[in-house]
């Protein structure tokens, strides 16, 4: 008498023969490198067969399910063993329940075994140890065919830390811009009823919290450029405008005291089209570490010129950097100013070349000292990635 195949709502319900789950099992395990292989990486691997039954797991997968009470994973399906709490809702298990078709992992393996390669993120309810506990995941999916049967290898990385850390940020962000919103309108009526000997104190009060208020703006942008969040918007621009607006703005910012800010008489004035806020971004980061740079009594020069279809805002500075220094200029965290510092020209290149659809380069010799050299795409078309405010 034939066994009934249950009925699913998603993905079909049919397993494998167990003789011919043994067999597929007994097939890779005699594969030792692959094995070897998958157990030398930290994140969990599955090889999959086509009824998504795991065939063989790795060490970090198996390190994964271990809050899951380490159920057995031969013939399981990767919900099974992660201890979805939904897997054991119909007698078809993972993959056939209605809440199944939303989640990131059931789709990603479907179109593994299909024969496309996927990515997806999968918040996932387990039940470990008898109490439900959350669980983010990214999962990947890569089609794979052996000995004449379809397998998937299904990578499982496990991202709670860094959704939780998004969570925190987002909400951090949004509190303290709130708080500073309230802060600027209160500088504001002071400003207006304030006596007038007060009044140039109060100047250097506001300069110094827009000044604050740009620099929390500028963490946030970074924080979203980071995780493709910023959606850039391209606008009409001057460059001779972009470059006085900065000039100006720098003229009284205590990094430029004792020092002077000189725009290039030759600077090109010529319209283009890129996103303001983050050219702003990347303009005040190279115009900032400038100033850092340059000692007492220097001048950082600015400004741009046109080539072909591109414009090249520089910013040149007369320090020149040690050539250990050049070597990661770009790096993330790397700085030569402390502990907790080395954003700056990493921003300045992320924003630049995923935003902006430009290159960042720079020279530094004594010959010629230090030069940035921000190069953009007269017309910056309108992407899905990238600004901020």
């Amino acid at each position: 008498m034939a066994t009934p195949i249950p009925l699913t709502r998603f993905a079909p319900a049919e397993r494998a023969p167990v003789e011919v789950l043994h067999r597929q099992a007994h097939a890779w395990a005699s594969l030792h490198f692959v094995a070897a292989v998958i157990d030398a990486v930290p994140e969990g691997v599955l090889v999959v067969n086509q009824q998504r039954q795991i065939v063989l797991a790795s060490r970090g997968f198996r390190r994964l399910v271990h809050e899951a009470q380490g159920r057995d994973l031969l013939g399981a399906r990767p919900g099974e063993a992660l201890g979805c709490a939904h897997a054991r809702e119909q007698s078809g298990g993972c993959g056939t329940t209605e809440f199944c078709s939303q989640c990131g992992a059931a789709q990603a393996l479907i179109e593994g075994l299909q024969g496309r390669s996927a990515v997806r993120e999968c918040r996932l309810l387990r039940i470990a140890r008898g109490s439900p506990a959350a669980l983010d995941l990214r999962v990947f999916s890569t089609p794979f065919d052996y000995q004449g049967e379809r397998y998937c290898v299904f990578a499982v990385s496990e991202i709670s830390h860094e959704k939780r850390r998004q969570a925190l940020e987002r909400s951090f962000f949004h509190d303290l811009l709130n708080t500073a919103g309230g802060l600027g309108g209160l500088l504001e009526a002071l400003a207006s009823e304030a006596p007038e000997d007060l009044r140039p104190d109060l100047e250097i009060a506001q300069t110094g919290f827009r000044d604050m208020v740009d620099q929390i703006h500028a963490q946030r942008d970074l924080s979203r450029a980071e995780t493709n969040e910023l959606i850039a918007v391209p606008t009409r621009l001057s460059s001779l405008q972009v470059l006085r607006r900065i000039v100006e703005q720098y003229r009284k910012h205590p990094l430029a005291a004792e020092r002077e800010i000189v725009l290039d008489p030759l600077t090109v004035d010529h319209e283009f089209t890129s996103d303001r806020t983050l050219l702003g971004r990347v303009l005040n980061n190279l115009l900032k570490n400038a100033l850092e740079a340059c000692p007492a009594g220097g001048a950082v020069r600015l400004g741009c010129e046109k080539t072909g279809e591109t414009l090249c805002f520089w910013v040149r500075n007369p320090g020149v950097m040690p050539r250990t220094v050049q070597l990661q200029v770009f790096n993330r965290s790397f700085s030569t100013k402390g502990e907790g510092r080395g954003l700056g020209t990493y921003a300045v290149k992320l924003l630049t070349e995923r935003y902006l659809a430009g290159s960042v380069s720079f020279t530094s010799r004594p010959e010629d000292e230090t030069i940035f050299r921000v190069t953009l795409p007269i017309t910056l078309a309108s992407t899905a990635n990238g600004s901020s405010q």
